[in-house]
């Protein structure tokens, strides 16, 4: 099989991103890694962290080759202003964003197998001016994606949302029956393209406590998730639910479950991520190319420290690569 070449970008250049990008380049990996950002910004870091790094020159047009140890390839988008640790400066807003631009493209050309972002600072950015409310949507925006799925998902576990960064006092006007049917389409394909899931069992949290009480704690479960859940089963698919959210999460239901459907970020997450934070990923479905993320944040107070934890970065890598190589399977 070829040599995969998969897009890093560092995210935030104030915090751990970068850190996280130069301690992976510390050992040599099977596939080719190209880091989109700041030469500079990576040097100083590494002498920061103390760490050896060559930024050795990109060449789109030479056949990929393994990481090398200490080594990494660089596709180079200059900072506006210089960065320092742990400090935010809006001025370099546009830097982030031309990194996930420069990455979408070339993913989009197929100069790139796949993609891994580290995190940003959604605040710094939409301070700035920029409207910006995650990678997700950007990425939909930006490849005129219609509908995108957010799914994070464990060694235990897959949480998919319906609605992702979204005020609580929106949640339930935004969740309707169009919007939480292509949510299950979506999410039903992804699971059987990116994980080789020939008949996903999906579990379908309701929207109140208790999933509604049969009306008596909120109508949204009787008016809008459980007509739809009856429409899509009728069309094959294996749902649960609606489910109450307080014990959706339990053993023996997880054990029936390849993937629980939230209808809003902190319904699902702090679950998911209590079990098993720093191992989780995070993937957009819907793309049209593979993009997976960390599970955390820009964690400003660690970065230049070099106590940052590789491993929520690591885990996207390697699920990138892995949905790259069932993708490559299926198509052969």
């Amino acid at each position: 099989m070829s040599i995969l070449r998969i897009a890093l970008t560092p995210g935030e250049p104030a915090g751990i991103g970068p850190d996280l990008v130069i301690q992976i380049a510390q050992q040599a990996l099977p596939v080719e890694l190209i880091a989109i950002a700041d030469p500079d910004l990576l040097k100083a870091r590494a002498q920061t962290l103390r760490m050896p790094l060559e930024i050795d020159s990109y060449d789109p047009a030479q056949a990929p080759q393994p990481s090398k140890a200490c080594h990494l390839k660089v596709l180079p988008v200059q900072l506006v202003t210089p960065s320092y640790c742990g400090k935010l400066n809006p001025a370099n807003a546009q830097y982030v964003l031309d990194t996930l631009t420069c990455a979408a493209i070339g993913c989009g050309n197929k100069e790139f197998t796949a993609l891994v972002t580290g995190p940003v600072h959604k605040g710094i950015i939409n301070e700035a001016g920029f409207a910006f409310s995650g990678h997700t949507e950007f990425f939909a925006e930006f490849t005129k994606t219609p509908h995108v799925v957010m799914l994070l998902a464990t060694n235990e576990m897959r949480v998919a949302l319906v609605t992702t960064h979204l005020a609580l006092r929106n949640v339930a006007e935004a969740i309707t029956k169009p919007l939480l049917k292509k949510t299950l389409m979506v999410l039903h394909d992804g699971l059987k393209d990116y994980f080789s899931l020939a008949q996903p069992r999906i579990a379908v949290a309701g929207l109140n406590p208790h999933a509604g009480e049969n009306g008596h704690i909120g109508r949204e479960e009787i008016d809008v998730i459980i007509p739809v859940l009856e429409e899509l089963r009728e069309q094959g698919f294996s749902l649960q639910g609606p489910l109450a959210a307080d014990t959706i999460f339990t053993r023996n239901q997880l054990l029936q479950t390849d993937a629980v459907l939230a209808m809003y970020h902190d319904q699902g997450l702090p679950t998911l991520k209590y079990s098993g934070f720093h191992q989780a990923v995070n993937v957009t479905l819907g793309l049209p190319f593979i993009r997976t993320s960390v599970d955390h944040g820009t964690a400003l107070e660690l970065a230049g420290t070099g106590i940052a934890e590789i491993t929520s970065f690591m885990a996207a890598i390697r699920m990138a690569a892995t949905i790259a190589r069932r993708q490559e399977i299926a198509e052969a």
